[in-house]
């Protein structure tokens, strides 16, 4: 096995190269005191196993694992502290073993028997792997009211958050999807009240918590990190907000079959986007995806008045008026569902709630327009 120490104390790689030397099992290919170089050595040749520094000036330890993990998920990270602290966050993004200074030739042992021990174990399971299946199941990420995965062959497989700090750093990047994010926006959206360095690892954790999660759904999406920046992208996996935009149309409503495709449409649309979330970042989009869902709706509303389906037009537009209380097409449109339907005491009810809460809220009367129609109606 190759192997690659960096360290930025020149007295401890040399201790540790001495001790790996005198064991015999690993082959060294590079040491550097700079992490930077070291991944510049991964770019170049492959390594089975980096033993790695984490509090080193230059780059953290923990980010370099970042880096390396992005290289190949199949290199296998030893972190080295001289704080035992650190040796969970380790384990956290998912490290190999953990080795605190001064390193002695007995842990070390144990540390390179248990990597070869996986590492056999791992050559084991790539053998016996069977012969992939057709694909059998669709994975969903659903969007709208609340984030939620959906596996089309598990109805109710529920999903679990390690923290609701992983929820954001999912949603911000699902949200920006294929576009890269710096490190430090995300830190700033996140952890706006963190010193620098504590939010940084708990973003490097935290982005370990959502691939493993990915992992265990079987999701094809997959977050890199690149020069400082973080990206989601997807293969395979539905996206309910993708859906809704693809099929969102603008224009009216001209026949049957038309209305039963918007329908489906609309149907994805469970709540405004992300809202049981309050993310302060997603607010110009939730805005703009409900003024979208309104839009439409209406077009099909008015269709279903113009097919003689009041009670249907009516039973969507109380649903409409209620995102947005005082627009005067809605009201409109809800009081011709009304007297369509004949129903002129609910009529007159409505009309007076909406006069009543134009007063209250706004200062304002109704539109002079609706106002004589709707006193030539009664």
């Amino acid at each position: 096995m190759k192997a690659i120490l960096i360290d930025d104390e020149k007295p401890a790689l040399q201790h540790l190269e001495r001790l790996l030397l005198k064991d015999g099992r690993l082959e060294i290919t590079g040491k550097y005191t700079s992490a930077r170089r070291g991944l510049e050595h991964l770019e170049r040749e492959k390594a089975d196993i980096v033993f790695l520094d984490i509090g080193m000036p230059e780059m953290n330890g923990l980010e370099a694992g970042e880096y390396i993990a992005g290289l190949d998920r199949s290199t296998r990270i030893v972190y080295i502290t001289a704080y035992s602290e650190y040796a969970i966050e380790a384990f956290e993004l998912n490290a190999a073993d953990y080795l605190l200074k001064p390193v002695t030739s007995q842990r070390l042992s144990k540390t390179l028997e248990r990597l070869e021990i996986r590492i056999e174990q791992n050559e084991a399971r790539v053998e016996t792997l069977p012969e992939p299946a057709a694909a059998v199941k669709q994975l969903s990420i659903l969007c709208f009211k609340r984030l939620e995965f959906m596996d089309s062959t598990e109805p109710g497989r529920k999903m679990q958050w390690r923290t609701s700090k992983a929820q954001e750093v999912f949603a911000l990047l699902l949200h920006n999807r294929g576009q890269w994010i710096l490190k430090d926006t995300i830190v700033d959206y996140v952890w706006p009240d963190f010193k620098p360095e504590k939010a940084v690892t708990n973003l490097h954790t935290t982005v370990y918590h959502i691939r493993k999660l990915l992992k265990a759904w079987g999701m094809d999406v997959q977050v890199e990190f690149s020069q400082e920046r973080y990206r989601l992208t997807k293969e395979n996996v539905l996206l309910d907000l993708e859906e809704f935009e693809q099929g969102y149309c603008s224009t009216s409503v001209e026949s049957e079959e038309e209305w039963a495709r918007r329908e489906a449409v609309l149907s994805l649309y469970r709540g405004d986007y992300l809202e049981e979330h309050h993310y302060d970042w997603a607010e110009t989009r939730r805005k703009e995806l409900q003024i979208r869902f309104i839009r439409m709706s209406l077009h099909s509303a008015e269709y279903e008045l113009s097919s003689v389906r009041p009670r249907q037009a009516l039973d969507r537009l109380i649903v409409l008026q209620a995102l947005d209380p005082y627009s005067d097409q809605i009201c409109r449109l809800v009081l011709r569902s009304y007297a369509d339907l004949g129903d002129f005491i609910g009529f007159r009810k409505h009309y007076d709630k909406y006069k009543e809460l134009l007063q209250r809220d706004l200062g304002i009367r109704p539109d002079h327009v609706i106002d004589s129609w709707v006193q030539k109606v009664l």
